[in-house]
């Protein structure tokens, strides 16, 4: 079996579950899902939980770094069941992880600041169409 590279996590799957021979239908049963909750998943519509990425991977019997890299993966670690992962190949998910979630809080970090910027615009316009006049503070020329 080759490594799949330059493809995202859903993508994985979906290739990973044909190379198997198994319908979303059987991997919806296997998962306990609705075969639309499923499908959802493969069509990337649905985010990933570490818990869901594990249980995907269980029951196609790869690692989870398989789903999650881009890298080109080894075959004796393709091959090894997720509970048979070495240390390192363990840490390297551990780090995926952690940018995931560095990234995930750079992204709300940068929706609260146009929340606020959105939200003191509407307050200005809406003070302007009261007839509130707003005065500014000089800076100082």
């Amino acid at each position: 079996m080759s490594s799949i590279t330059n493809r995202g996590p859903a993508e994985k799957i979906r290739l990973q579950r044909l190379q198997r021979g198994l319908s979303q239908e059987n991997m919806a049963d296997l998962l306990g899902l609705s075969t639309t909750a499923y499908g959802d998943i493969e069509r990337g519509k649905t985010d990933l939980t570490l818990s869901r990425l594990a249980q995907i991977a269980n029951v196609l019997a790869v690692s989870p770094i398989i789903l999650l890299t881009d890298e080109a993966i080894p075959a004796q670690v393709i091959d090894a069941k997720p509970d048979e992962l070495a240390s390192h190949e363990r840490q390297t998910l551990h780090l995926m992880v952690e940018k995931q979630e560095i990234e995930l809080d750079k992204l709300r970090l940068e929706a609260n600041y146009w929340k606020r910027k959105y939200d003191d615009r509407i307050a200005m316009e809406v003070l302007r169409s009261m007839g509130v006049e707003q005065t500014r503070e000089r800076i100082g020329f």
